[in-house]
C-alpha cells in the first residue's frame, strides 16, 4: 500500500506527456563559488570572489539547469540551452532581468570545464562533484530545469520545474517568462 501511495504521489508531480513537473519543495540553501571570470561575475551581479547564495544573483528570473557531462541528453541539449541563453541576451527586455546558470551533478570542476568548452557554453557553470546540491534539490535526473524568482518571504520561489529536453528553445523561454509573471 505504501509503495502504491508513493507511486501515485510521484505521478502527481510528473506529467509524462509534457515532461513538466509541478513546482516542488527544494532546499535552495546552498552556496556556489564566484566564477573566476570577471564577465561572468558581472553577469550574475556579483562584486566579489566570495561564495554566494542563489538569492544574491541579480535577476528577476533565474533559470538553473542541472546537467551532467556524461548525460547524452544533456550533450544533445547543449545547443538548445545555448539558444535559450542567446535569446535572452538578444532581447533588451530580458537581458538584464533573466539569468541562466548550470550545475554539474557529480561533475568535478575539470568535467564541468570540459563540458563548457566542448559545447561552447557562455553562461556560468558550477561543479557539484560530491552531489551535495543534487541531494538538496531532490536527486533529480538530468537534464532538469528550475525557474526561480525573488520572493520577499521565502527568498526565492520555484515557479517552474521540468525534467528532460527543452525541444523548442523559443517556446521554453516563453513558457518560463509567462510562468514567472515577469513584467516586460
Amino acid at each position: 500500500m505504501e509503495k502504491c501511495l508513493a507511486f501515485l504521489l510521484f505521478l502527481g508531480f510528473f506529467m509524462p506527456e509534457t515532461g513538466l513537473c509541478e513546482p516542488r519543495k527544494m532546499d535552495l540553501d546552498f552556496s556556489l563559488p564566484a566564477p573566476g571570470e570577471s564577465f561572468q561575475r558581472r553577469y550574475l551581479g556579483l562584486e566579489t570572489l566570495d561564495p554566494f547564495l542563489l538569492n544574491q544573483i541579480q535577476a528577476k528570473v533565474l533559470i538553473i539547469e542541472i546537467f551532467s557531462m556524461y548525460c547524452p541528453i544533456c550533450q544533445r541539449e547543449a545547443a538548445d540551452i545555448n539558444k535559450v541563453f542567446e535569446l535572452i541576451q538578444k532581447d533588451p527586455k530580458l537581458k538584464d532581468q533573466v539569468r541562466l546558470i548550470g550545475i554539474g551533478a557529480g561533475n568535478s570542476a575539470y568535467e564541468v570545464n570540459f563540458f563548457k568548452e566542448t559545447y561552447q557554453i557562455k553562461f556560468p557553470l558550477f561543479s557539484d562533484a560530491k552531489f551535495v546540491i543534487h541531494k538538496k534539490i531532490g536527486e533529480v535526473g538530468t537534464p532538469y530545469f528550475i525557474g526561480l524568482k525573488p520572493d520577499k518571504k521565502q527568498g526565492l520561489e520555484i515557479f517552474h520545474s521540468q525534467s528532460g529536453e527543452i525541444i523548442d528553445p523559443e517556446k521554453f523561454l516563453e513558457t518560463l517568462v509567462k510562468a514567472s509573471g515577469l513584467k516586460l
